[in-house]
């Protein structure tokens, strides 16, 4: 029986001090701050990001470093028979890519996944895939398992700000200036590939209740699931934490005695809508990690 390794990346909110606790691999994102290189979770934490963020820095987004990455496949291989890496999504990054191609000169025993996950949903991945490599299944196998759900993951933010979204130019200048005048709260959302616009909403109470109602539409239109156990509910937010618990409260509402996690969002996510944001997240499960 092969001993397989689940390596992820820091988007998926794991930390370093948490990967030890699960016996998952994380590969920290590296990020040019005024020019300077960061690694998320080793020199850069989530308040010193926003600071800098906040204050102006010019923040880049990078995928690993390449001799990065295939050193962590090296030293893992030393007591691992296989690897499955699952990055953030390739909607949203090149990494994924660059690690496909990589991986073609491991002779497989790197499998790389795309499944199109990212912050909680693929945190939610990575445990599954866990569980799974426990279990004994393969690396394939495990890559085939997460495969076979890619789509069934939905993702709706809605930020507190438009500054960012006009900074990285996913507004125009003219729409950020009305929108913040009418005080515009956008839910965008994410789905397979890409962040999109999904509605707008006058205040972050309506925001959160479009939010709630796509995901109850999800479960039963896209999702079409049996029961609320067959999937997981999550918040994630960005330097929010006080909202994202009375968020959590609403939701249990909706869904009583339902498991819901609350996770900062990933980094890579945050620099492009800023602090004051809130995430909800419907993903099915493949297995049940209890």
């Amino acid at each position: 029986m092969s001993k397989v390794a689940v390596l992820t990346d820091s988007n998926s909110g794991i930390t370093q001090a948490q990967s030890k606790e699960l016996g998952i691999f994380v590969e920290p994102m590296p990020f040019y701050i005024d020019g300077q290189l960061y690694y998320e979770d080793i020199d850069l934490t989530q308040d010193e990001f926003y600071e800098k963020l906040t204050q102006g820095g010019e923040i880049k987004t990078s995928m690993p470093i390449t001799g990065n990455l295939m050193d962590t496949w090296d030293k893992i291989l030393k007591d691992y028979d296989e690897i499955v890496y699952i990055p953030m999504s390739s909607g949203l990054s090149s990494s994924c890519a660059t690690a496909k191609m990589l991986a073609e000169d491991y002779d497989g025993r790197v499998v790389v996944v795309d499944n199109q996950r990212i912050s909680v949903t693929q945190k939610l991945s990575a445990l599954e895939a866990k569980k799974l490599a426990d279990m004994g299944k393969s690396a394939q196998a495990i890559c085939d398992a997460l495969m076979s759900i890619k789509l069934d993951s939905r993702i709706y933010i809605t930020v507190d700000t438009l500054e960012y979204l006009k900074k990285g130019g996913r507004l125009t200048p003219a729409v950020a200036a009305i929108g913040s005048l009418l005080k515009i709260k956008p839910v965008l959302s994410i789905y397979g590939e890409k962040l999109d616009k999904y509605s707008m909403a006058r205040t972050m109470k309506a925001a959160k209740t479009t939010m709630i109602e796509a995901l109850k539409k999800d479960m039963d239109e896209v999702l079409k699931i049996e029961s609320i156990d067959d999937v997981m509910i999550s918040i994630a937010h960005t330097q929010n934490l006080e909202a994202a618990e009375k968020f959590k409260e609403e939701l249990l509402e909706e869904f009583p005695g339902k498991e819901i996690w609350i996770d900062p969002l990933s980094l890579s996510v945050s620099c492009h809508i800023g602090p004051g944001a809130l995430a909800c997240t419907v993903t099915r499960k493949l297995i049940n990690l209890d």
